[in-house]
Parts: C-alpha cells; structure tokens; sequence
C-alpha cells in the first residue's frame, strides 16, 4: 500500500467523521449501530499491520519480524502493558537477527 493511498483513506475517514453528525442531523445512533462503528479500526488497523509486517512489495517475507509480531501479539492479549509488549517484541526481532 503506498503513502498516498494511506492518507487518502485518512483523509477520506476524517472527512466521514466530519460530514456524519450533518447526515444524521442531530439523532442519536443506535447502540448496535455505536457498538458496529467502534469496532471497525480493530480489524482495519490489524491488517495493515499485517500488511507492514508481512510484505515487502508482492512478496511475503517471513522474517525476524514474524515472530516478534506474534510475541507482541500475546503480551497484547494477555495485557501487558504497551511499553513492555514494544520492548518484547524489540528483543525478539534483535535476537533473531543476531542468531541468524
């Protein structure tokens, strides 16, 4: 995904975030509709990662970084605290890098 399709769909999620309370003219959503809406960056901000992590052009690369996405991965389900998930994964990709 190159740079300028990420800020466009930046600006294109801003945009609808700001033209939204126009459209709906003051009602309020519905709390399915809230609870759908709020749920909608986890996947999306999951497969970019993914994404970033992953590849490397059109290719897949299966490197260091695999395994510290998936170290990372389990410290942030069992929640732990960010800085120490960051640091964990860190390491993990550095000591890969160096035993290989």
């Amino acid at each position: 995904m190159s740079w300028a399709a990420l800020l466009g769909l930046c600006a294109i999620s801003y945009g609808l975030k700001g033209v939204g309370p126009l459209l709906a003219g003051g009602r309020q959503l519905g709390p399915r509709l809230r609870l759908t809406l709020n749920l909608v960056p986890v996947p999306l901000l999951a497969a970019l990662i993914l994404l970033q992590t992953l590849s490397t052009g059109h290719r897949l690369v299966l490197d260091a970084r695999t395994p510290a996405l998936g170290v990372a991965a389990l410290l942030v389900w069992r929640r732990v605290p960010f800085l120490v998930v960051v640091l964990a994964a860190a390491a993990t990709a550095a000591l890969l890098r160096a035993l290989a």
